[in-house]
């Protein structure tokens, strides 16, 4: 029983610290030994025992002025080699690396993780948008290309209960109806491409295609981003999308094969 009590309070303190880490990563750049109490619902002396012994750690650092709290730069050896390792990231790095170099746009890979996709890596070309993706850095599953071909994987039960109920607006053209997103991913699974036009960012579209390993699962997306004047409706129109789509569509191909899909 004595040790049953002692594994609980230390997972307890492991769940701890990791909501201590993840609330500096919640936008600020550095925060107070309250604020971080305040977003972990940690009362203030055990989120100041919990930052003492990170900081002792190396998992995070305290400005010496300021006494605010940030992430430290002993996270990056672990965290470059989680993605680093992923046999997505690793498949995807050159391919997506030469797909923004030839078309000037933005190049992402991204995987599922739950309800939102993770971006693990990403290549800006001279005609894309200034970006703030990371590796790392989530986004809706909904409200995006990558994430509608990732979706395309799941049944729309599956979905449902992935997303939700609600799916939220980012802008008055984000799709928030589960009827019109199951059309949009029927198509999706017809055409082997998803269009995005909007729907995150105004002034931003993106296309993207599925990548599937050697089990034929889908794993992961490949999208190309950029000006709605490049990637948007009137683009098509003109017939200048076509192109970037076969383009986005023999990248995922050449992933998928990477990862063993015939």
């Amino acid at each position: 029983m004595a040790t049953r009590a002692t594994d609980a309070g230390t997972n307890q303190s492991v769940e701890r610290a990791v909501s201590v880490l993840r609330a500096l990563d919640s936008g600020r750049p550095e925060l107070r030994v309250s604020d971080v109490a305040e977003l972990t619902g940690l009362g203030s002396s055990t989120t100041s025992r919990l930052l003492s012994t990170l900081e002792r750690l190396d998992m995070v650092e305290r400005d010496p002025v300021s006494n605010l709290y940030r992430l430290s730069l002993g996270l990056l050896p672990l965290a470059a080699t989680a993605v680093n390792r992923h046999p997505v990231h690793r498949a995807a790095r050159m391919v997506l690396q030469d797909l923004a170099h030839r078309t000037g746009l933005g190049a992402n890979v991204a995987v599922r993780r739950g309800g939102e996709l993770m971006f693990l890596c990403n290549f800006e070309g001279p005609r894309a948008p200034k970006s703030y993706t990371q590796s790392g850095h989530t986004a809706p599953l909904h409200a995006t290309s990558i994430g509608k071909c990732l979706l395309s994987g799941l049944s729309p039960k599956e979905r449902r209960r992935v997303l939700g109920a609600a799916l939220d607006a980012h802008t008055e053209y984000t799709t928030t109806s589960h009827d019109l997103l199951d059309e949009e991913i029927d198509t999706v699974r017809r055409t082997g491409y998803a269009v995005e036009a909007e729907e995150r960012a105004l002034g931003r579209a993106s296309l993207a295609a599925p990548v599937r390993d050697a089990s034929g699962e889908i794993v992961a997306a490949v999208s190309l981003w950029g000006p709605t004047s490049v990637l948007g409706d009137r683009a098509d129109a003109e017939g200048k999308r076509l192109a970037l789509v076969r383009e986005v569509i023999e990248a995922a191909d050449a992933i998928s094969q990477a990862l063993g899909a015939l």
